[in-house]
């Protein structure tokens, strides 16, 4: 993913964040990838882009996805996700199983960590596979 955005913190700082920010920024991370994924892939209008999205971000799919890949994570990347996982989180989801919920806050925590660390070719590796195991 091209980086067009500068981030300014070394890992040692990232490792201090809570993981639900990791999380908030792989939300967005992962979002914007799944969606330049189809604009470049599909002829889709803008209400089927949008439908066809949600089937990638949501929870129970991010959680699908963290199941199939997680066999093939470091012990590191292992540990962000079960911090991201374990993170205590007030929101009740609306449209999601709570566990699928934490799952994909686990999924989304991995995502941003790779993202903020500047892991950039791990962060392509992973993302291409959530393309691949959808």
């Amino acid at each position: 993913m091209e980086e067009f955005i500068e981030f300014q913190k070394e890992e040692m700082d990232v490792n201090l964040m809570p993981p639900l920010v990791w999380a908030y920024v792989g939300d967005c991370v992962y979002e914007l990838y799944i969606r330049m994924h189809l604009v470049e892939n599909t002829k889709m209008n803008v209400h089927k882009l949008h439908v066809e999205a949600i089937k990638y971000v949501k929870a129970k799919a991010q959680a699908d996805i963290l199941s199939k890949i997680y066999d093939d994570l470091t012990e590191k990347e292992k540990q962000i996700v079960r911090r991201a996982r374990n993170a205590e989180n007030h929101h009740l989801p609306k449209n999601a199983d709570m566990t699928d919920y934490m799952y994909a806050t686990a999924f989304e925590g991995l995502i941003g960590y790779l993202y903020l660390t500047k892991q950039n070719k791990r962060l392509k590796e992973i993302l291409e596979r959530s393309i691949d195991e959808k």
